[in-house]
């Protein structure tokens, strides 16, 4: 039995696996993970391993019981993947992407792979039918163009996503609302139509906090995963085992 930790960089997941199947999972703060993981230990006594992948602040108290009580992985750069990798700055790869493409690799041999996550920023990362990872693409995601227009501007106020999207907006908000969402739907389908002409067979995952707000929005045959990259992680403790 293995317990996945995704440290975001606003909450924490904490998922157990068993038997490759997601059995739990709890999403904690920072300042409360270290209760949430001995209430899980306490729990699943059946657990064994564990991997940690962090693109936040993982509490170094929560480092220690881990290492007391399990055999953990921390993830990194230099941690062996089910993938080739042909990023060109490797070290500077975010471990939240190297999970997304160890999922793709593992779940989707032998195809080409588009993973796009809608979290924090919106990733788009590309794994050849040849098993090589080549790249993608970074840009802001949703709540951080809300963001962006409200702390740039005089009067704009902050907005949350509302739905569904209308596409001329007739009001402030209605045209802030348009700009955002429609602006990220458009621009996933100008990636999907160029990776698309470039590679005619293409298997599509969409992931991330955010995919629930632009699924119903994307015409193309999409996989929608939400918990794509927990099995990205979990892939990479098997990896490693």
């Amino acid at each position: 039995m293995n317990l996945i930790i995704d440290v975001g960089n606003t909450r924490i997941k904490l998922a157990i696996f068993k038997n490759g199947a997601l059995e739990h999972m709890v999403r904690s703060s920072k300042e409360e993970v270290v209760e949430a993981l001995e209430t899980l230990l306490k729990e699943y006594p059946q657990l064994n391993r564990a991997i940690v992948s962090s693109v936040g602040t993982f509490p170094e108290a929560a480092m220690q019981l881990l290492a007391s009580r399990l055999k953990v992985i921390e993830l990194t750069s230099e941690t062996r993947v089910p993938f080739v990798n042909d990023y060109g700055t490797p070290k500077t790869l975010g471990v939240d992407r190297i999970a997304l493409v160890s999922a793709a690799a593992v779940q989707f041999p032998k195809k080409n792979v588009l993973v796009i996550d809608a979290g924090s920023c919106i990733t788009y990362d590309f794994l050849t039918h040849e098993n090589h990872y080549i790249g993608g693409a970074i840009s802001p995601g949703v709540a951080m163009r809300y963001k962006a227009l409200h702390t740039f501007t005089a009067n704009l106020p902050l907005l949350k996503p509302t739905l569904p999207i209308q596409t001329i907006g007739n009001s402030t908000e209605t045209s802030m609302q348009s700009g955002v969402l429609f602006g990220v739907v458009q621009e996933i389908h100008g990636y999907l139509a160029f990776y698309r002409e470039k590679y005619p067979e293409l298997t599509i995952i969409l992931t991330g906090g955010d995919a629930h707000l632009l699924r119903d929005s994307l015409k193309n045959s999409i996989f929608a995963n939400p918990n794509f990259l927990l099995e990205g992680l979990l892939h990479i403790l098997q990896h490693n085992t």
